[in-house]
């Protein structure tokens, strides 16, 4: 069994856990099974002092949205975007929302709307733009609060998910993936993540109930 060091030094992390990226927008990015995860991200959000979420949050102009004549994942130009994506986020649509039976917004501690610019997409919630120069204050505020292990899950885990376990792990805090609470796109490509995340030091867990208790 694991342990976690303390509840009060340990944050839980809600990764774009939106309707977009599962099978009730099909027409979105759907990770299959992805509105399977609410009722294991609210048993992390149960081993933690601090609840971390974050959104994308995507205009319908984006610069990077796919079509007939610019398929998924084709190269776009661009200082802050890399490859093209199907249209999705976008407020004001049901697949801007967060997963029926998470917290409303404001209950969470700290929250974060990612690549509201149409000409930025970046994939981790700790930062703005893909050179990682422009904080979101995720990690700020996590060091404010004097956290030092992030649980970790939502969706998509071989994108969103993986990005931002990297950011965290750079900023020097203990990273535990939940798997049950994260879902992948791509088997292939969430194994890769999942050998990329632990390589940087990452730890993961099956569920929550790996873990042998919280000391406050």
């Amino acid at each position: 069994m694991r342990k976690l060091a303390s509840r009060e030094r340990t944050a839980a992390f809600d990764v774009d856990a939106q309707k977009c990226f599962t099978p009730l927008c099909p027409q979105e990015l759907p990770v299959p099974e992805g509105h399977l995860i609410v009722e294991e991200l609210n048993r992390q959000a149960a081993c933690a002092r601090y609840r971390i979420g974050s959104k994308d949050a995507h205009p319908p102009s984006a610069v990077w949205i796919a079509d007939a004549e610019r398929p998924v994942l084709s190269p776009v130009a661009g200082e802050n975007v890399d490859v093209r994506w199907p249209i999705h986020a976008v407020p004001g649509t049901q697949g801007f929302e967060l997963l029926d039976g998470l917290p409303e917004i404001a209950a969470y501690d700290y929250f974060v709307w990612k690549g509201v610019e149409p000409d930025i997409h970046p994939y981790g919630a700790c930062y703005h733009d893909l050179a990682e120069q422009r904080s979101t204050g995720v990690i700020e505020f996590l060091r404010q609060q004097d956290v030092d292990t992030v649980l970790v899950g939502g969706l998509a885990l071989d994108y969103c998910v993986r990005t931002t376990v990297l950011q965290l792990l750079r900023a020097g805090f203990r990273v535990v993936v939940n798997w049950a609470a994260c879902r992948g796109l791509a088997p292939d490509s969430s194994q890769s993540a999942c050998r990329e995340m632990a390589e940087a030091g990452a730890e993961f867990v099956d569920s929550v109930s790996d873990f042998d208790g919280v000391d406050d």
